[in-house]
């Protein structure tokens, strides 16, 4: 079996069990200062508006392996109210993936004044995207007849979907919680029996503690379910921070692990054993913030005794902050700092 054809069922299998219509997958780009891709509550809820361009790579080294493009702006229109914007292009072997989504999220101020954070968000988006299955060259690459391939077409579907969702930002604690694809459409590309309910429950929490002259640390968890296939995964985050006279140095480790196993079979003949076997990822992350820029590195390895490749994958963040307000929260927040 050639690579590209062993992307299109190890892009199947992800479809079917993690994101098959959802136009943006849930991966750990979130820790860089960014969640905004999960939370539509978060539009507008910084003090700043941020521009964030993220590149993720899987499997260097391996041709037509995954990669994902984001390029998302969020930003305040008024006191309380708030909009962003996200693009997306996804590509996995023989399947690529164009789409974006719009979000608008509106604030309610619970403290005094501007600058003492107790702040209710709720925020809600709307996403398009458009999937393609390019076949032109799966006879070349595969002669054998399968009356199900054209092969002289690029499959073409069209769907959308709906997130909902709340935030909640208290001085130096946060939680965000948001219903993905809690509206969504039908997108009919490789099957008509493709699942048709993928809803997503995600919830964030954290808090931020520590001395700015020396290093704050912000431990936090990320809990997500999707209830067609019953999954769970659950991300344990530590990051610590660092100011400097130039701006801020900081870094973290992530850790997921699904709380639902997956049986496979290991052995031949009469020492077959059937094992069990979760997902798990580490993810070390390091990044940098110069005056209102911002650069980070994320790498994420898999765990486990079965692997596709013992590469990871990488991930680079860049990022600029603009308008800012004049004066900042009174907190250690800086999600939202």
């Amino acid at each position: 079996m050639k690579l590209r054809q062993l992307f299109l069922v190890i892009g199947l299998l992800i479809a079917k069990s993690t994101s098959a219509q959802e136009i943006l997958p849930v991966y750990s780009d979130y820790l860089s200062d960014n969640y905004f891709l999960l939370h539509p509550s978060m539009a507008g809820a910084a003090n700043c508006a941020k521009l964030r361009m993220t590149g993720r790579q899987q499997w260097f080294g391996q041709e037509d392996a995954p990669a994902l493009q984001t390029l998302s702006f969020n930003g305040s229109l008024s006191d309380r109210d708030g909009m962003g914007i996200i693009l997306i292009n996804d590509r996995n072997g023989y399947h690529s993936q164009k789409g974006f989504r719009v979000a608008y999220a509106h604030h309610i101020m619970f403290s005094r004044d501007n600058v003492d954070l107790n702040q209710l968000s709720f925020g809600i988006n709307a996403g398009f995207a458009q999937s393609l299955l390019d076949e032109t060259s799966f006879l070349e690459n595969n002669p054998t007849y399968d009356p199900i391939i054209d092969g002289t077409i690029v499959q073409k579907a069209s769907y959308f979907n709906v997130d909902i969702g709340a935030s909640y930002n208290f001085l130096d604690f946060y939680a965000h919680l948001t219903v993905k694809n809690a509206v969504a459409s039908n997108r009919r590309l490789y099957t008509d029996r493709e699942p048709t309910n993928l809803r997503r429950l995600i919830f964030n929490m954290g808090y931020t503690f520590g001395d700015s002259e020396t290093i704050q640390w912000e431990p936090s968890f990320m809990l997500q379910h999707v209830f067609q296939t019953k999954e769970t995964t659950l991300d344990l985050n530590i990051k610590a921070y660092k100011n400097l006279e130039f701006g801020k140095l900081w870094g973290g480790l992530s850790y997921r692990r699904s709380l639902d196993g997956a049986e496979y079979i290991e052995g031949i003949n009469s020492s077959l054993v059937v094992n069990d076997q979760q997902l798990q990822y580490i993810t070390p992350i390091v990044g940098v913030n110069y005056k209102n820029f911002m650069l980070s590195y994320t790498y994420s390895h898999l765990l486990g005794n079965i692997r596709f490749d013992n590469g990871g994958f990488h991930q680079i963040t860049l990022g600029v902050n603009l308008f800012c307000k004049p004066e900042k929260y009174h907190c250690n927040c800086p999600a939202v700092n």
